[in-house]
């Protein structure tokens, strides 16, 4: 196929037999072969030197294709070149792209059935359009089905509320027989929703769906191409009865923004349910509003204004999206600060800041005017249907500043690459094509600053910052595209910075010392490799489906009990002045005698920031078999003492993939 490209076989050799040095004592291994390591025609597993061949062999096969179909002119022998010095620097893991590109570039979902969105990480989806017509009136709740099938995760907000009324159906029925597809299970949704909107619409009642089930394959089935086992039709059954509950109630009613993210959540935990897919959401809502404030205090009944309790069914799904606010500067902080200081929500979006700038050091340019909100882990601005690549650097891996600016060209390719697919949604191709937006993120910022002075930092992020863009212009050049209208962010980081051993986007870890925990299926085919590492397995206490493995973990630098919450947001607002375009992604560790300074901290930093959350600091011992538990040097030291390198298994289990823009809470 003349549009493949293909590196040498005699150079991926050389790297077969190579340590890439994954981190924190086999966990960046592990979470490899849970994670990335695909499946081979051959029913093996990959190997991390051919993981990355796939994904370097993919991105450069988009590059091609794109450039041949438009006659722009190809070059093998610079391709070749320019790939094995991208593969080099992926397979040291000086930089590496999103966990959504490890797991699905290369593979027959990007270059074959064409869902392009399975490469991006998350996405944002604007209510505000509801009142215009019927198809977009349930454009966003399909939208969010399907992005969050792929392991996209969305972020929406509920601009939509009272733009239009909600009608129950005629009695007469309609048959829909429910195709076992991802886009027959959201058509289906579709349908129902329009047949509670179409009368606000065109003056007659939708009629009453009735859904036919046989066609969905059973629980159990492994699913081909997005991988994972089919949970059967009950999560989709319960979600359609679900909306139809909420739905009944809202007869001859505007539809609310109560109405708007239950339907948002209902779709996240019908994902979840189904065990192949995890999704994230983020609520978006002024605030202002005191129904949107109390969204998650399920006993409080917004039409009454009083708590009555009988709207506690709610948090079976309520759950599903981290709620955040619009704010500006403006705001008064005091009520809404207490509000987080109980369980770390609200979080807090700038939209004027986003939308007025880019990075903080610079002029305002409005480059950003038309966004509408952000990511689930706020460090994408994004116009609605938008989508966001988030590529990693690791500046604490770098030999020298040099290396690192050389790493930040292939780093900013990654991501660049990524815009020239098409998803199969035309609105979010429109903006995609148009924005280019990508976010070339800086991760294990605090390992730097450990090794190395601020200013350091500073001087790496303003050169960096500065090359990125000489490459926009030099690749936006040769791709004939627009330059991309923002290019760098700091993602919080999931599985990727487990990879590279580093912690996690621009937050300090938890302890000194400790004990990361883990799940995997009992039945893994990895479980006695992990024992006979001499790592500690014990039966999870919650599922005993599953067991939890340990392992002990020493961070050479400060962790959360050296740093205050001033110091916390102090870095994300350096990041967010001197490296980031787009956003910082900063969870704010606070103790429970620092509560009374988000309030504060809020009204000092709000010309320096543009979206930031907080999180009360768990006890230790909170629950049994926490992610993090701390531990002496002593304990440390006897539990390492115990371990020898994870043997190479072939575990015969696909890849499960990062979910989406997760936080460094691994889910394996």
């Amino acid at each position: 196929m003349k549009l493949k490209f293909k590196l040498t076989d005699d150079f991926v050799e050389k790297y077969r037999n190579t340590d890439p040095q994954f981190g924190f004592n086999g966990l960046g291994l592990l979470t490899y072969y849970r994670t990335y390591s695909r499946l081979k025609e051959d029913g093996t597993n990959e190997q991390w030197f051919e993981t990355v061949r796939r994904v370097v062999e993919g991105c450069y096969s988009l590059q091609k294709e794109y450039i041949l179909n438009n006659d722009l002119g190809w070059n093998d022998n610079k391709a070749q070149e320019s790939a094995q010095e991208m593969y080099d620097r992926m397979f040291k893991m000086k930089f590496l792209p999103p966990g959504r590109m490890l797991w699905a570039m290369g593979t027959p979902i990007i270059h074959e059935k064409k869902v392009g969105q399975a490469l991006f990480n998350c996405a944002f989806v604007s209510t505000d359009q509801m009142g215009r017509s019927l198809e977009d009136a349930t454009l966003p709740f399909t939208f969010m089905m399907d992005m969050s099938m792929v392991g996209v995760g969305v972020g929406f907000d509920v601009a939509g509320a009272q733009r239009l009324k909600i009608y129950k159906p005629q009695s007469e029925e309609e048959v829909f027989i429910i195709p076992d597809t991802r886009e027959g299970w959201v058509e289906s949704l579709r349908r129902l929703l329009a047949s509670y909107f179409q009368q606000h619409f065109i003056g007659t009642p939708g009629f009453t769906l009735r859904f036919d089930y046989s066609k969905i394959r059973s629980a159990g089935v492994t699913i081909k191409g997005f991988g994972g086992i089919s949970s059967g039709p009950a999560p989709l059954e319960n979600l359609h009865e679900q909306v139809r509950s909420v739905l009944e109630k809202e007869h001859d009613k505007y539809i609310s923004l109560t109405v708007i993210t239950d339907i948002m959540n209902m779709i996240g935990q019908c994902v979840v349910a189904g065990n192949v897919r995890r999704t994230a959401q983020i609520a978006l809502g002024n605030v202002d509003n005191e129904e949107y404030r109390k969204l998650k205090d399920y006993s409080w009944d917004a039409e009454e204004k009083i708590y009555t309790g009988s709207r506690a069914e709610r948090a079976a799904y309520g759950w599903a999206s981290n709620n955040s606010v619009f704010v500006d500067n403006q705001t008064d902080f005091e009520e809404v600060a207490n509000q987080t200081a109980i369980n770390g929500e609200p979080g807090y979006i700038f939209m004027d800041n986003i939308r007025a700038f880019s990075r903080l050091c610079d002029p305002a340019d409005y480059k950003d005017s038309k966004a509408k909100g952000t990511n689930p882990c706020g460090e994408q601005s994004l116009e609605s249907f938008e989508l966001c690549c988030l590529v990693e650097t690791f500046p604490s891996r770098a030999e020298s500043k040099a290396d690192y600016l050389r790493t930040l060209k292939f780093a900013y390719m990654v991501g660049k690459t990524a815009t020239l697919v098409s998803t199969t949604w035309h609105q979010t191709n429109r903006v995609q094509k148009r924005n280019r937006r990508i976010g070339t993120s800086v991760t294990g910022v605090t390992n730097f600053i450990d090794r190395n002075s601020l200013e350091t930092l500073r001087d790496w992020l303003q050169d960096g910052y500065n090359e990125i863009q000489k490459w926009d212009e030099i690749y936006s050049s040769w791709l004939c595209v627009p330059r991309s209208i923002k290019t760098t962010s700091v993602k919080p980081s999931g599985t990727v910075s487990l990879l590279a051993g580093v912690n996690p986007g621009c937050h300090f870890p938890e302890f000194d010392y400790y004990i990361r925990r883990v799940r995997i299926a009992k039945t893994s085919a990895l479980v006695p490799a992990l024992k006979e590492a001499g790592l500690d397995i014990e039966d999870d206490v919650m599922d005993n489906s599953s067991v939890v493995v340990s392992f002990p973990v020493h961070n050479q630098g400060r962790s959360q009990k050296d740093v205050s919450i001033w110091e916390q947001v102090s870095l994300a607002a350096f990041l967010q002045t001197y490296w980031s375009d787009n956003q910082v992604s900063c969870t704010v560790t606070f103790k429970p005698e620092e509560a009374n300074q988000i309030a504060p901290i809020l009204d000092y930093f709000k010309y320096s920031l543009k979206s930031i959350s907080f999180l009360p600091k768990l006890e230790v011992g909170a629950y049994a078999q926490m992610p993090y538990e701390a531990i002496t040097r002593e304990k440390y030291v006897e539990m390492a003492s115990k371990l020898q390198p994870i043997k190479y298994v072939n575990h015969e289990e696909d890849a499960e993939a990062e979910k989406f823009c997760n936080n460094d809470v691994c889910t394996i």
